[in-house]
């Protein structure tokens, strides 16, 4: 019998949050120091050089258990480290909710709304929790191995990004100044610490670079980059703040995917911002210089938008004066002569001064030295700058936003503000602090009368050369015959969707729908009288159909925005901007948009990382509600990721399952569902979608019975041969290839299955009859040439000749007899369209009076030509003429 392990016992806990970093595991051990018969209970971390470090070198050092086996009903202590947040803990919540329990905690994160509440708290806003422990020890002269110091010192050196982050503090550098003194190892610091790039980590850097989109956010600068990767990035972190090296950056976010986790890294250089603020609202944490959340179930569109939406909140009070201004003000008074002002300028290298009635505590103005040069030049130095300042001022408040600075100093023509603050002047932004700020950011100024614009989330690309490359010609002319109509109306027109989509996958394009900035009705109208076509239009949802003279067409769409009243439903239509209507859309790799307008003919426009996902052979969807409002999309990423040989990315196909869960389907018009089965299965090859519609039950949408069995897969492989080697004949006849599938999936259900199935899927009587009355009669012909087999030509023509293309295929794919496949094939290709040459008129010539004879010559006539005679005109006279003398019709 196995003997179960002793329960550990101890007064007092340890702990910290959870994906430890150096410094958690740094001040993890200080505490033990503090309380040296203290259990350790380590929540794990995701960094692998942390995790190999801390097994491989100084797991030794800890005194640890695994919670599951702590008899916590003695524990009179909890001590937390690095956190204060509930959420951040594992192991502990029992302890948590024990109000005996004395609590300590020692942080150096700000404090925030559901901190946990202790007895002693000792928090204090240094670079790293380990400097408050260090603190601590030194002062009760608690010795240190020179182990214990190296990973103390780490903690330090790793949370204070090597002592160059904004929140490194003075405390920081004495702490790991006297853990040096005790023996700790730099060259260990320096080797995991000071992280060299690895090879495939290039990868993802120049990935993160790549898809990096600048937000300006009430003056500030904000990165973002949003990737996916099917595994785990080790040391993502280490990335992140490479790049903000690289880059310079202020402020800079990195949302990754890896499997079905959202990760997201924060990191930020600006007093006024506060990551760990941000990232508690995904449920993550840190300070205001560097955090980091975990997210499931969302997307990264939804994740990223999210997020855009927290930092417009967070940073909106953001006293962005204040960075700019410079200190103190240089004044003069309003009787101070120019020569006077000139000096000052000349003394402290300025080019403006404000004028400043001292007195009365007044701005007045502000005077130039080019306004003091000409004074002084036509000898009137003397004269009081009040009479030549410029008058017409403008200031600000320290808490102005961007969007005013610049707009008092460019639309105000304005060369100097003073930062005001309750009649006190604290200091002045000069044009030249303006246009320097903008052009280290990279930001364009705006020329509006209104506040400056916020740069659109957007990645722009031009691909003209790639218009030429793979449209046609007619194609591409009319493009921009469309392009010319909506200049002359003044409106933005772009090609949206499936076209892009299919032009940068180098895929046949089938469709133009153009989506138009304002009434789509009324430009289609006005282009299809330009052009001589016809249009349809349907005023409900502002679309319409432009048709040409040789019946091709284009759908036009004003932009629109679209929310659903019910799961299900329909949707409810707006007129929206291009943004909008492209957010509504099912999936980002649809979600694309070229530019139609003049100014920018050929400009693709991606707001959703749709590139990224084409790159990716992705299907995501935009946001976590899209199956539930409309469950057809469903089956539509089902049929993009079959057509495209792309995979369903891992939260997309989570949020399927969900969606069949709780089973979105049950409100769904069922003509939606069939339309959407028959372009899956009308697809080249539909099996691997029919196999992913399986894998997450979709065929119970179709009735609660239906079995789709490992015979049922081989039936399918039958019809995808057989239709193959139909296509490869190369012949001008349509068929409805959908409903081969579909009879296959029906062959082995019984007829009230059948029944439900097509009132279900509110089936058209028409196709009903297909599926149900015509299949069974062409399963039974198949039955009855089964028996008889083997027939001769004439039986059978005479057999299959009324059955159409799709019976005549779904016959030979349903028999497993290659022999009768091979001779229904020889009647397809060889024998169905055999026809006699004479004709009633030749058989009246002949004397024969009209009536039922004439079917039964012409009949004979077939039977003799399938049977390879009667080759020629004269050879069927001459056979006709003979079975009339024969049979006494004709002397």
């Amino acid at each position: 019998m196995r003997k179960k392990n002793k329960a550990v016992k101890a007064k007092t806990i340890i702990t910290s949050h959870v994906n430890a970093d150096f410094d958690a595991i740094g001040a993890m051990l200080a505490a033990q120091k503090l309380h040296p018969d203290a259990i350790i209970i380590f929540p794990g971390s995701q960094e692998k050089n942390l995790r190999d470090f801390f097994i491989r070198s100084m797991s030794y050092l800890f005194n640890m258990a695994d919670p599951n086996m702590i008899d916590f009903s003695e524990v009179t202590t909890l001590v937390i480290v690095d956190t204060r947040q509930k959420n951040r803990l594992i192991g502990v919540s029992q302890l948590l909710e024990n109000k005996d329990i004395f609590i300590e905690i020692y942080d150096h994160h700000p404090p925030m709304e559901g901190d946990i509440k202790a007895n002693v708290d000792i928090s204090k806003a240094y670079g790293a929790t380990t400097t408050i422990l260090s603190q601590i020890i030194e002062k009760q002269q608690i010795r240190l191995t020179p182990e214990e110091a190296t990973v103390m010192a780490l903690g330090i050196y790793e949370d204070t990004g090597l002592f160059t982050y904004s929140s490194t503090t003075k405390a920081d550098f004495i702490q790991a100044a006297f853990l040096l003194s005790c023996g700790a190892n730099v060259n260990t610091i320096a080797n995991l610490v000071v992280k060299e790039i690895k090879t495939e980590q290039v990868t993802w850097l120049n990935e993160l670079l790549n898809e990096m989109n600048v937000h300006r956010i009430n003056g500030l600068d904000v990165n973002i980059s949003t990737i996916s990767s099917p595994s785990f990035i080790t040391d993502l972190a280490a990335i992140v703040q490479k790049i903000m090296r690289m880059e310079n950056l202020d402020i800079f976010f990195a949302i990754v995917l890896m499997g079905t986790k959202i990760n997201i890294i924060a990191r930020n250089r600006l007093p006024g911002v506060d990551v760990g603020k941000i990232m508690s609202e995904f449920g993550g944490g840190g300070h205001a210089y560097a955090a980091s959340a975990r997210i499931d179930n969302q997307t990264l569109s939804q994740v990223e938008i999210i997020l855009l939406d927290k930092l417009h909140q967070e940073v909106k009070n953001i006293q962005i004066a204040k960075m700019l201004m410079s200190s103190p003000a240089i004044t003069v008074e309003p009787c101070t002569t120019c020569k006077e002002a000139g000096k000052t300028m000349t003394r402290y290298n300025v080019n403006t001064l404000l004028v400043v009635d001292i007195k009365l505590n007044s701005y007045e103005g502000y005077i130039t030295r080019q306004v003091v040069e000409k004074l002084l030049f036509h000898k009137l130095g003397g004269q009081p700058v009040c009479e030549y300042m410029d008058s017409e001022t403008h200031f600000v408040s320290p808490d102005a936003d961007m969007a005013e600075i610049e707009l008092k100093i460019i639309e105000g023509k304005q060369r100097i503000i003073p930062v005001i603050d309750n009649t006190h002047i604290k200091g002045v932004i000069t044009r030249s602090d303006l246009l320097h700020h903008l052009v280290q950011h990279n930001w364009e100024i705006s020329h509006t009368q209104n506040i400056v614009s916020e740069r659109q989330h957007v990645k722009k690309r031009h691909i003209s050369n790639l218009l030429k490359k793979r449209l046609a010609p007619k194609t591409k002319k009319l493009l921009e015959s469309i392009s010319t109509a909506g200049k002359n109306l003044g409106i933005n027109l772009y090609v949206v969707g499936g076209f892009v989509r299919d032009l940068l996958l180098d895929r046949e394009i089938e469709d133009i729908d153009i989506v138009v900035e304002g009434d789509g009705i009324k430009f289609a109208k006005f282009y299809a009288r330009q052009q001589g076509c016809r249009v349809n239009t349907y005023k409900k949802f502002g679309t319409a159909v432009i048709i040409f003279p040789d019946n091709f067409k284009v759908d036009v769409a004003s932009a629109r925005l679209e929310y659903y009243t019910t799961p299900a439903a329909l949707p409810i239509v707006e007129k929206s901007s291009i943004k909008k209507d492209l957010a509504r859309r099912d999936f980002t790799i649809n979600t694309l948009a070229l530019s139609l307008s003049q100014d920018d003919f050929g400009t693709m426009i991606d707001y959703f990382g749709a590139a990224r996902d084409l790159k990716d052979k992705t299907i995501r969807t935009l946001h976590n509600l899209s199956f539930v409002e409309d469950p057809t999309r469903v089956f539509r990423a089902i049929k993009f990721a079959n057509r495209f040989g792309f995979n369903i990315g891992k939260v997309t196909s989570t949020l399927i399952k969900n969606a069949v869960k709780i089973n979105c389907f049950k409100h769904l018009s069922g003509l939606r569902v069939l339309s959407e089965l028959k372009q899956i299965f009308g697809e080249e090859n539909p099996i691997p979608a029919i196999r992913t519609m399986e894998s997450y039950g979709l065929e119970k949408v179709l009735h609660n019975q239906l079995l789709i069995t490992d015979t049922t897969y081989e039936l399918f492989e039958s019809v995808n041969k057989t239709l193959t080697w139909h296509d490869l004949l190369y012949l001008d006849e349509e068929y409805p290839r959908w409903a081969i599938y579909f009879m296959a999936i029906l062959n082995r259900c019984s007829y009230r299955v059948c029944e439900q199935i097509c009132l279900r899927l509110m089936v058209p009587a028409k196709e009903k009859d297909l599926l149900l009355g015509k299949r069974y009669k062409a399963e039974n012909r198949l039955n009855l040439i089964e028996e008889a087999f083997p027939l001769t030509h004439q039986e059978l023509y005479w057999g299959l000749i009324h059955f159409k293309t799709e019976f005549i295929l779904y016959i030979m794919a349903l028999t497993k007899n290659e022999a009768i496949r091979k001779a229904i094939s020889n009647f397809y290709t060889h024998h169905r369209h055999i026809k006699p040459i004479v004709c009633g008129k030749d058989l009246l010539a002949m004397g024969i009076k009209p009536g039922s004879v004439y079917t039964k010559i012409l009949n004979l006539i077939l039977n003799e030509k399938l049977d390879n005679n009667l080759e020629t005109k004269r050879k069927e006279l001459n056979f006709a003429i003979e079975y009339a003398r024969k049979n006494k019709l004709i002397d």
